[in-house]
Order: C-alpha cells, then structure tokens, then sequence
C-alpha cells in the first residue's frame, strides 16, 4: 500500500500536473451546480490562476498531508460549501453541499491525475490504479458522502464518468467561459513577470489558443461529444507532443524541480515624488477588492476576501464567522457611502472617488469599516493569541507562490517600525491607514503588500 500511496502523491505534487489543470477546472464547471457557484461566489475571473492553484492546493492537503491536515481541510471545505448556494442565472437553485456534485468534483482530481499519467505515457498499471484508488477512497470518506456515491472500485469509474457526463454535465455558462473569453482576458500569471503587461498581451492569444486546443483534446470523448467540441489533428498532435514530451523530461529533474513549490517573481519598483493614492486606491481596487473581476464590486467580492482568508489561514468555525461578520460590515459602509443609485454594486471609480473624500474630511473614515476587518484579519493571523504577529504568521496570509519572498519580508519590515521582529496590532492598522491615506509612496503601508 505504502507504495501506492506515494505514487499517487508524488504524481499529484509534479508540476506536469499543469499541463490538465485546465482540464480539471472545465470538467467541474461543467456540472451545473458548479458553473453557479463559481459564477455567484468564485474569484476565477479575475484571478484564474489562483483558483488553479487554489483547486490543486486543496487536492495536496486532502492527499498528501496527515491526518490532522486532512480534517481541518475536510472542514473548511464543510464551511466554505455551505455559504454556495442560491438560485442560477436559469432559475434552478443551487446547492454546493449536493452529494452528487462534491462526489464528482473530488473524483475529477484523481482522474486528471491518471489521465496526466496516461498521456504522459506512464500509465498506472492495474496494482497501482488499485492502490491509488484507494489512497483516493481513504481521504474522501471524511466527507462522508452517502453510500454509492463514490465508485467502490477503479474499474467502475469509466461506467459513472460516462453516466454522469449524459446525465449531468451541460456546456455551462462557466465551462465555456474557461474555454473561451477568460483565456483572452486573463491577467499576467505572476511567475510571468518577465513579460511585463505589454508582452503578456503580445502572447496571451497564443497561449490561450494552446490551453484551448489542449484542454478540447484531452477531455473524455463522451464530453467533447456532450458539448459539441471538436478535437482537430493539430490538437491532437499538440497533446501528444505537450505530454509525451514533459513525461519523459520531468522524471529526470531533481525533485526541487519535479514537484511543485512556491516560485518567485521579481519586485517591482515604485514612483515616488508624486501624490500616489489615487493609483495605489486603483491598483487596490482591481487586485484586491474586485475579486470576481467585473469591473465593480459586491457583497459577493467581499465575501471572496473573506473566504480566502480563511483559506489561507485554516481557521475554524468560529474564526471564520468573526472574519465574514467584519467583511460583511465593511461591505455594508461601501454600499451605504459609494452605491448612489441602490443597485448593490460599486464602481472603480466610484470607490477611488469616494474613498479619497472620505479620509481627506474625515479621520474616523476608515475606522467605519476597513479596520475593523482587519482587525478580524490580525486576530486570525495571530495564531498563538500573542498580541503581535510573527513573521511566519504574516506570511500565511500575505505570502503565496504570487508574492516574491524579497517583498514579503520588506513588507514585514516596513510594518515592524520598531525593529523587533514582530508587528503589533497598532503597527499593522496604521500600516494599512497609510496604504490609503498617505500622499507619499515611501510610506510603510504603501509596501504593505509587497506590491507595486
């Protein structure tokens, strides 16, 4: 068993494992309740890469960690599906809690990963599938799905992907968004950094093309044909050079290299001399607020922040309820200042607008709703209820494979203005106060962030 096991956790952990990402994202937007979620309460449109590694994030700890990783992962899974839920564009309602649907999305990881396997031409053989299998089946039982839902054996799984494919999944609004316009409007991946905005653009469309013809190739026969997708010869030849390619080259890296782990990218500089907050207000509007990447924002957006702290952070139940409370206030102060004509969303230049009249007349304008959302953040972050945050403890919610360690740790600095190693309470609102407030860029809360 030890054996299996590994496999199936190494292979989830390489970095070919990219190369079906896109694949996994379509296959699970296909099911409808999904395709709401993700249009109601996801970020996937402006930031698509984050929920690529959000997916796979969250495959590593329900797989690859201990048991007590696993259970904390189970529960905020528990958490976060309980918030899904609504009624669709088309009047359906929607559940994310639904048996059927959570079955399939955790099935469509362990799928991908045996398709990477078997496209990269090192297939599982019987014993193997067996064993990872049920690797699979071990974890997913702390879901505690009903009896049936999840296939007894890998041999059944052709026979369910095949039904649930003709009786279940639609060419959703999401699916063919993934497929289609996301691909051409995507934001700069941050380990892309060496092309700058102006070269992202100049190959964007070429790499969108590539995803594309390589997600429709891969993709079971009886979806494609579900969907009406035509896989041509140069995508077919392009998947089998992609795959076939990268199965024999990455075994032979170093493990530093084979398996996936956070990656930098280079530190942007900043202007200075000059009255910076209405960029800075913009910049955070479009990488910080506007969350579902629509031009404006919504209780929905906030709501998206909150969540991701939570991710980040592996709070429990309670935590996680004083974090939306203080996200949901600040919500309720943008739309009571900023909403004029009541429809419940809020323009980029409406809240630039708003924001920088708000703090030059007056003082106690951020304290109505920003501060005491972080106030809810620092008390999260501060794991072991010190009083101040630890370094480690501000990396696990401003770090990630997006931010350079170079960034993170002058930020860090910046905030400790007394040098001592730790960033109190006062010096972590003040901070982000003069992230908003201050004319100068020089400012410590303008490298709050570690970004430019």
């Amino acid at each position: 068993m030890d054996v299996g096991q590994r496999s199936f956790k190494r292979d989830l952990s390489e970095w070919r494992i990219a190369l079906v990402a896109w694949r996994l994202l379509v296959l699970q937007a296909a099911d409808p309740t999904v395709s709401a979620g993700m249009s109601e309460h996801s970020t996937y449109r402006a930031h698509p890469w984050r929920r690529v590694e959000h997916t796979l994030g969250s495959g590593r700890r329900l797989f690859y960690q201990d048991a007590e990783t696993l259970r904390r992962e189970v529960a905020r899974l528990e958490r976060a599906h309980k918030r899904i839920r609504g009624t669709g564009p088309d009047g359906r309602p929607y559940d994310a809690r639904d048996a059927g649907t959570r079955a399939w999305v955790l099935l469509t990881l362990f799928e991908c990963v045996v398709t990477m396997r078997r496209l990269g031409g090192d297939p599982y053989d019987a014993r193997e599938l067996g064993l990872a299998y049920a690797e699979f089946r071990e974890a997913v039982a702390a879901f505690g799905l009903p009896e049936g839902e999840i296939p007894a054996t890998a041999g059944e799984l052709p026979a369910y992907f095949a039904r649930y494919a003709r009786e279940r999944l639609e060419f959703t609004e999401a699916a063919s968004y993934l497929l289609g316009d996301l691909l051409r409007e995507a934001p700069r991946p941050r380990r892309l950094w060496f092309l700058g905005d102006a070269g992202w653009r100049a190959v964007r469309l070429l790499v969108a093309r590539v995803i594309r013809e390589l997600t429709v190739a891969d993709l079971p026969p009886v979806v494609r044909e579900r969907f009406g997708l035509v896989r041509t010869r140069r995508a077919v030849l392009l998947s089998a050079v992609l795959h076939r390619g990268v199965g024999v080259v990455v075994p032979l890296l170093p493990d530093r290299l084979r398996y996936r782990s956070p990656e930098p990218s280079r530190p942007k500089r900043r202007h200075q001399g000059r009255d910076e907050r209405g960029p800075r207000l913009d910049r955070f509007f479009r990488e910080v607020l506007d969350q579902t990447g629509d031009g404006s924002i919504t209780v929905h957006d906030l709501r998206a922040m909150a969540h991701d702290v939570c991710w980040q952070l592996e709070l429990d139940e309670a935590g996680e309820a004083r974090v939306y409370e203080a996200f949901d206030s600040w919500w309720e102060q943008l739309r009571a200042v900023m909403d004029a004509d009541g429809d419940g969303r809020v323009s980029r230049e409406e809240f630039v607008a708003a924001t920088l009249a708000g703090c030059d007349r007056d003082e106690a304008y951020l304290e109505r709703g920003l501060l005491p959302a972080l106030r809810a953040v620092f008390t999260a972050a501060d794991s072991d209820g010190s009083g101040f945050l630890e370094f480690d403890e501000y990396r696990a919610v401003f770090g990630g494979p997006r931010v350079h360690p170079a960034e993170l740790s002058h930020g860090f600095r910046q905030l400790d203005t007394d040098g001592d190693g730790r960033i109190t309470r006062e010096e972590f609102l003040r901070g982000f106060t003069e992230f908003f407030t201050a004319r100068a860029d020089s400012t410590p809360g303008a490298e709050l962030l570690g970004r430019a």
